[in-house]
């Protein structure tokens, strides 16, 4: 079975964390995916796409559980705070 484009997100750009303080929330995690696509050099698909996606990797949209790591994590965090150097 071929690897999905969300299945290489969530492998590359994400680790699971019982930790809520340390993990994303929906729309964070959104942001991350954007941030991997532009990495990635690819088109992110819609908002609404990209959540029943998660829903059907069972991510939990309320609670994900996971935490930001990788180049994608680098790429949201420097267009998140647009005044870093």
């Amino acid at each position: 079975m071929a690897v999905s484009h969300f299945d290489r997100f969530l492998a590359e750009a994400t680790v699971p964390d019982p930790d809520p303080t340390r993990c994303v929330d929906i729309d964070q995690l959104f942001g991350l995916y954007i941030s991997w696509c532009n990495v990635q050099q690819q088109i992110p698909d819609s908002e609404h796409v990209f959540r029943a996606a998660m829903k059907r990797h069972g991510i939990n949209t309320s609670a994900p559980g996971l935490r930001k790591t990788g180049p994608a994590a680098m790429d949201y965090i420097l267009a998140s705070y647009p005044a870093l150097p």
